[in-house]
């Protein structure tokens, strides 16, 4: 029983921070911890230290003062209010704020944090992992709930469908950010049910490069665009963070060149010359161009290694050679794209963002530039220049030849056909088909199965060497020599989580957006690509949770009202589809065998014309389905507008008193007596009356009013006998 609640009990523990001093001497490594120590005290957090690995501490932080956490909770709600974030002012005292409103988890890990990282002077104890004083810091985390992460996975094994409700279950475990990548993966997921079966239909009785399907494919991925973003606002009004983004974090990266005083809040501000840095992101142009030349050099040349291999070249060993393109790419493309990678982040940082979401929002444009050239370029390359211009391009692949001539026989065997070449149709079916359903198989395994069987490799392998260094009498004092019995498994488990990766939601939008391009853009080739998504898909949304639970750290929760600027890659990826679907269906019009290579046979006024007005088209169904959404109502905007209303009821009773909603009560009548008159008529006497006051005195009630206005009318009304005339 105590091995069971060691094993799921976090002990109260909120964050975990590693401090490693391997590299550090030893006096500047106490020195470093007592500041650390001192830190996390002066904003309320208790901290116990055990033993860690490899020359490390683990410090364990939980909130040591209940009224200091409870101003922080109320700080950062007025905050929200104060952006527009919260529909209503929390509570003015600090104990209602929290009884008022339930706290989650995810909001008391961010809040906890937030007092964590933030700098000094926002009330923070501003340690930031790996950077200035805090270089030995190596990660902060939260510990994992293992027993609710137990019940997720096998909850989620036997589902179908997620429910908001569960959404909701992960917004309030690991905060927005990554809810709304299992709202977005989820939406996707259902809306992939209609193009499957349409698909399916497709290719069973149109085929491939129907113009129909291609027709029905681009308004299916601008329905769903429109569709997300509405769904986007609907999960962030239920959620609490409609308007987040405007909450924008400062840099500590950031570099100004000039300060000013506001001559509104007095405040100073630090810039940074809009113009100065609208020059710095000029220079992703010369980027853009220098990834596109060398990512495509290196693919182009391995595509057309390919083709030399696989359709000119016809000696011993083809069989084998034809892995070479792959292999090339296996090793080169990945270290390329990390050494772009690191340009793009080099580039972003010399742009100087003062906010981490304008940061993060530059980094993944450039980011989604790499991945675009990577992802789609060899289809591109097969729609467009194999299958147009094979006969012209061909000839010229035995400059290729130098990978082949160790195992050609003749040089014959070496050299293209100059003439009478004839192109392979089922090409670029077969390379759709790769990418959309070999290549979601093989990143299923390198992001599941390679991290567990490497992390149980390593782990066996330090087993072993530990055991070598104890035979031999080298090994120095374990780092368990000190655990209390009560606390040893608990404390083998954070050492286990101290060792995982952090997790990066970006990472898995990023894959999510590539897919949707290769259904957006190329789908028409093998109309059964949706299919294939699907079946990923719903494997996608249970490896994810997996991957969160057991391989990687766990997340601090992060708040956003969006999945950020991926949405402006899928709307470009839905443009840019609009047009390929299009061309690929004009192109293989003829049987789906396509212009065979000659040029000659392509009507480009007609080409040109079928690109025109289906973009024309995508535009206009754009603006119609937009329109028809936003006039739709949902349960985000119905919510929106009762907490409106709410708010303006309280304040109007606050300000008026408790019944000024209440409809009018009845009134009391005024009896006009023979007295009362009397008395009017003397009280008039003893003052000056004016014609206003003889006005407004002649009738004293509503009844009096009536019968005036009765007999009004009954003296002017016509008779009935002159009616009738």
């Amino acid at each position: 029983m105590a091995h069971h609640s060691a094993l799921h009990s976090n002990f109260g523990v909120d964050y975990v921070i590693t401090y490693r001093f391997a590299d550090t001497s030893k006096f500047e490594a106490r020195d470093g911890f007592t500041s650390l120590m001192q830190a996390l005290a002066l904003v309320g957090l208790a901290t116990e230290v055990r033993n860690g690995d490899n020359c490390s501490l683990l410090v364990f932080v939980k909130v040591g003062s209940d009224r200091r956490f409870a101003q922080e909770v109320y700080r950062s709600r007025v905050k929200d209010w104060l952006h527009g974030v919260r529909p209503a002012e929390p509570a003015r005292e600090t104990q209602d704020t929290l009884s008022g409103e339930s706290l989650t988890e995810a909001e008391r890990l961010r809040i906890i944090h937030h007092l964590i990282t933030s700098p000094r002077e926002e009330g923070g104890a501003g340690i930031i992992a790996k950077e200035g004083q805090w270089k030995n810091v190596e990660s902060i985390f939260p510990l994992h709930d293992h027993t609710f992460n137990k019940e997720w996975i096998k909850k989620w094994s036997t589902m179908t469908f997620l429910k908001v409700e569960d959404l909701d279950q992960i917004r309030d475990r690991f905060g927005e950010k990554i809810a709304y990548y299992f709202a977005f993966t989820q939406s996707y997921f259902q809306f992939l049910i209609f193009p499957a079966a349409f698909g399916f239909a497709s290719w069973a009785i149109l085929g491939s490069f129907s113009p129909v399907y291609s027709l029905v494919n681009g308004l299916w991925c601008v329905t769903f665009i429109e569709y997300w973003k509405r769904q986007e606002i609907d999960l962030g009004v239920r959620w609490g963070v409609k308007g987040v983004s405007s909450i924008q974090q400062k840099r500590r990266d950031f570099q100004h060149e000039k300060e000013f005083r506001d001559p509104v809040t007095g405040e100073t501000v630090r810039i940074f010359p809009a113009t100065k840095r609208l020059g710095r992101q000029l220079l992703q142009v010369p980027f853009a161009l220098l990834a596109a030349l060398a990512l495509g050099t290196l693919i182009a040349t391995c595509f057309g290694i390919e083709i030399f291999l696989t359709e000119v070249y016809n000696g011993p060993g083809q069989n084998l050679l034809v892995f070479l393109p792959t292999g090339i790419l296996t090793t080169l493309v990945p270290t390329l794209t990390a050494l772009l990678t690191g340009v793009a982040t080099r580039l972003n940082d010399y742009e100087n963002w003062e906010t981490s979401e304008h940061y993060e929002s530059a980094l993944t444009q450039k980011i989604f530039v790499l991945n675009f050239i990577t992802s789609y370029l060899p289809i591109f390359l097969t729609a467009f220049v194999y299958v147009p211009f094979g006969s012209l391009v061909v000839p010229y692949l035995d400059i290729f030849n130098l990978t082949a001539k160790p195992f050609a026989e003749n040089e014959k065997q070496l050299q293209a056909p100059q003439t009478g070449f004839i192109i392979n149709p089922s090409r670029l079916k077969k390379q759709v088909i790769y990418f959309t359903v070999t290549a979601q198989i093989v990143n299923f395994a390198l992001e599941t199965i390679v991290p567990v069987v490497k992390r149980r490799v390593f782990s066996k392998y330090q087993e072993v060497k530990s055991e070598r260094a104890a035979k031999k009498g080298g090994a120095g004092p374990g780092v368990t020599i000190d655990d209390l019995p009560e606390e040893a498994e608990f404390l083998k488990r954070v050492r286990h989580e101290a060792e995982l990766d952090v997790y990066d939601v970006a990472t898995d939008l990023r894959e999510m957006v590539v897919q949707y391009g290769y259904l957006s853009l190329f789908s028409v080739v093998w109309p059964l690509a949706p299919v294939s998504f699907i079946i990923n898909n719903w494997i996608e949304l249970r490896s994810d949770a997996v991957k969160i639970c057991v391989e990687m750290q766990r997340p601090t929760p992060l708040r956003a009202d969006s999945i950020g600027p991926w949405i402006d890659s899928l709307s470009f990826l839905t443009w840019l589809g609009s047009i390929t679907a299009a061309a690929l269906a004009y192109l293989f019009s003829n049987d789906g065998m396509g212009p065979d290579g000659t040029p000659a046979s392509i009507q480009g006024w007609a080409l040109l014309l079928t690109i025109f007005f289906s973009e024309h088209a995508y535009l206009l169904v754009r603006w119609g389905v937009g329109f028809a959404v936003s006039k739709m109502d949902s349960p985000g905007m119905e919510k929106e507008r009762a907490d409106r209303f709410m708010v303006r009821k309280r304040y109007l009773q606050d300000a008026l008193g408790q019944d000024v909603m209440d409809p009018p009560s009845g009134f009391t009548e005024e009896k006009i007596t023979r007295a009362s008159l009397e008395e009017d008529a003397r009280q008039s006497s003893l003052r000056t009356t004016s014609p206003q006051d003889h006005f407004w005195s002649r009738q004293r009630s509503w009844e009096e009013s009536a019968k005036v206005g009765a007999h009004l009318i009954e003296k002017m009304a016509p008779k009935e006998g002159k009616k009738e005339q």
